[in-house]
């Protein structure tokens, strides 16, 4: 079992920054690849980003491309999603997630793909 642990959310105004955090626990040994989905009242839940277990391969959602920025310290256990240029749309809890995997360069924009999920955090843009 893998636990993660989400923060850094809050309150931005718009074009502001935020930098959300997710640390990992339990079985972190072996490949793993990480994700960021959110949620917004009355919508789905949106893949946001994703990253392979090396970092070196990312995907982004169509509509965080350019403004968001999702990274990964393996030593520490921890992805982090960099917010920039937020709009009020961005408003939405933000969950991280993760999978274990055979091979390093794995990585999924597909909910359905992890296994693990944190308790999410809020991010609220206001105008």
């Amino acid at each position: 079992q893998v636990q993660l642990v989400e923060s850094g959310g809050g309150v931005v105004q718009t074009g502001g920054s935020l930098r959300l955090s997710c640390v990992a626990s339990g079985r972190t040994s072996g490949y793993y690849f990480m994700g960021w989905f959110r949620q917004a009242p009355g919508k789905e839940r949106e893949f946001v980003a994703a990253i392979n277990w090396s970092g070196r391969t990312t995907q982004y959602g169509d509509s965080v491309k350019g403004r968001f920025t999702i990274s990964k310290d393996n030593a520490k256990n921890t992805a982090y999603l960099h917010m920039d240029s937020l709009k009020s749309e961005d408003t939405a809890v933000y969950y991280c997630a993760a999978k274990s995997t055979l091979f390093e360069f794995t990585i999924s924009a597909s909910w359905n793909a992890y296994d693990f999920w944190g308790q999410g955090t809020q991010v609220t843009v206001s105008s």
